[in-house]
């Protein structure tokens, strides 16, 4: 098998170790939030570039318009038993007591706060898809409220000293969000993606593959190196 160093002598065959990714997720997805560290680790075990592109799924419009026959959910008490079994295999804490306490109405709010952070630069859009993330799953705050997403913004200024509050919150109030999310939602539909989270690998102008559910970054490396 040819190694890594040994592609790298080659402009050739140094210029497909190039893969650009798009990333079917959402916020309530407790599977994406475990992906999270596993993308983390792909990233650096990859010995090429990785092309981030994050798409909001829109995973719960709201609850009177969601079933999930995969895991038998129609209500927000059903969630929680789904997320603490997601918990147990994948030894995370992840606060499931959210859907009996506060169960967030719609995962909507938080897609188009994460494209409104996005509008700005991708680096906003992904710290910002992390921390809101963080804060539903580890904290156990309500994401559909606007004074969550808020406080998540402010988050992402705190470290990110680029990212502007102000045009969040207009973006936020006027339609750019809300546009944006509208074309992820639309992709979402035509690619046909129904289960985050979702990975669209791909190199050029090939179509790729689509690899669904959690995996770990080492068997997502495995898929990678066999394909590309």
């Amino acid at each position: 098998m040819t190694s890594y160093s040994q592609k790298s002598t080659s402009p050739d065959l140094q210029s497909r170790l190039v893969i650009d990714i798009v990333y079917y997720t959402d916020p309530l997805c407790c599977w994406s939030w475990a992906l999270d560290a596993q993308l983390t680790r792909l990233e650096k075990e990859w010995h090429g570039i990785i092309n981030w592109r994050y798409c909001m799924g829109g995973l719960l419009p709201a609850w009177d318009h969601y079933t999930d026959n995969y895991n038998s959910v129609q209500r927000p008490a059903q969630m929680g038993p789904l997320w603490m079994l997601a918990s147990k295999e994948l030894d995370i804490p992840i606060a499931h007591r959210i859907w009996v306490e506060d169960p967030p109405a719609s995962s909507y709010p938080a897609c188009i706060a994460v494209k409104c952070a996005q509008l700005q630069s991708q680096k906003a859009g992904k710290l910002y898809l992390y921390l809101v993330q963080k804060a539903v799953m580890q904290y156990g705050l309500n994401i559909a409220r606007q004074e969550v997403l808020l406080q998540v913004a402010q988050g992402v200024a705190e470290i990110d000293r680029q990212f502007s509050l102000t045009q969040f919150k207009e973006d936020m109030q006027n339609d750019r969000g809300q546009e944006a999310f509208r074309k992820d939602l639309q992709e979402v539909k035509y690619s046909g993606i129904n289960r985050f989270p979702s990975l669209l690998i791909k190199q050029s102008a090939t179509p790729g593959i689509l690899i669904t559910g959690f995996k770990p970054a080492e068997q997502l490396l495995q898929i990678i190196e066999n394909v590309f």
